[in-house]
């Protein structure tokens, strides 16, 4: 990986206290920002279900919503994240230097941080650097050590995702799960899914040489293109030596994060509840409505309730589940940021004015 030792080095810094309370500064950030997009999404979901007559009986559903389910989703989406972290751990920090230098379990804590900042997105939608990014780059790790390796998490992230397009639309199609039998909306989206790996799978190798010869030209298209297939690298190489531990974390972040939402529709006395290859289905092609820039996730949320109509979920049961899981998915990522930073505060000591603008 570049920049190995540009990272090792880094990480021996005499300054990396101060270093790192100014990136906790930076961090909290984040995590405020988090915490008032979590407070936004709540107010605009309640006006919006309580001056649209249409959503009446969906905030019905949400006000009388089984108090034992919300807490077993809770529980379920803490599990999620923990694969989240575990695959972060082993594809951003792979030689452990946070913990080397941070004390135990420095890295979890900095994931949990990067979860609460919310720039790595669920279902496999492309993030930014954030808040871990701004600590390990406090550390000393470089900005294109950290970009790249974000990316192959991503990137990790969304092979997961489209192989499980690949077999839950397969296994619909082909009746061997129950709950659709369109083609269009079981094996298209598995053809197109698949297609796609395949396609990046052969093309990766070419692209390095393709970046060199754009690099005086087009610096950050070339800068793109070599990221993206030296993910596509990493990622094989994970699979072809058994490196298990990163892929079973991406598998249980998808899994249990979709469960969540199938669990969802009982907490809200959904019946029938849909079967969990169509919540899967939806959950991934709706999730691409996220990277719209909208407020309130009202992208995510919009995009995975309208797949779930299209595979024939009724929208009375369809928007209060995905709003229920949405409020899920923030407060767990949130309340857990949370209390990483308050760990690695508690580690550094007090913070001075004077050590933050070293």
């Amino acid at each position: 990986m570049i920049g190995e030792g540009a990272v090792r080095t880094g990480l021996r810094h005499p300054q990396q206290p101060a270093r790192l309370r100014l990136a906790l500064e930076q961090a909290r950030s984040h995590l405020k920002r988090r915490a008032l997009e979590l407070a936004g999404f709540l107010l605009v979901t309640y006006v919006v279900l309580k001056l649209v007559p249409a959503f009446e009986q969906a905030l019905h559903a949400l006000e009388t919503a089984s108090w034992e389910w919300i807490v077993a989703l809770l529980a379920v989406e803490v599990l999620s994240e923990v694969g989240f972290v575990f695959a972060w751990g082993r594809i951003v920090d792979p030689d452990g230097l946070l913990a080397g230098q941070g004390g135990r379990r420095m890295d979890q804590h900095v994931a949990w941080m990067q979860l609460g900042g919310g720039l790595v997105l669920p279902g496999g939608t492309w993030g930014g650097m954030g808040a871990g990014g701004v600590i390990l780059h406090r550390f000393g790790m470089t900005t294109e050590v950290i970009a790249e390796r974000q990316f192959n998490l991503s990137f990790l992230n969304t092979c997961i995702d489209a192989l499980a397009l690949v077999v839950f639309g397969v296994g619909l199609a082909t009746g061997a799960f129950s709950g659709e039998a369109n083609l269009l909306l079981t094996l298209l989206p598995a053809a197109v899914a698949g297609g796609a790996v395949v396609a990046v799978a052969l093309l990766a190798p070419r692209l390095a040489g393709y970046a060199e010869r754009l690099r005086a030209k087009h610096a950050k298209v070339a800068a793109t293109l070599a990221t993206l297939s030296a993910a596509v690298g990493d990622t094989k190489r994970l699979f072809h030596r058994g490196a298990w531990t990163p892929i079973l974390g991406a598998v249980t972040y998808l899994a249990l994060e979709v469960t969540v939402l199938w669990l969802s529709f009982r907490a809200v006395h959904a019946d029938p509840v849909p079967a969990f290859p169509i919540v899967v289905m939806a959950y991934i092609i709706g999730a691409l409505g996220g990277s719209i820039p909208l407020p309130a996730s009202a992208g995510t949320i919009g995009g995975v309730a309208g797949m779930l109509i299209v595979y024939g979920v009724a929208h009375q049961a369809a928007l209060p589940a995905v709003l229920l899981h949405q409020a899920i998915g923030l407060l767990v990522p949130v309340i857990g940021g949370a209390i990483a930073y308050a760990v690695i505060r508690r580690r550094l000591g007090p913070m001075h004015l004077g050590d933050a603008k070293t």
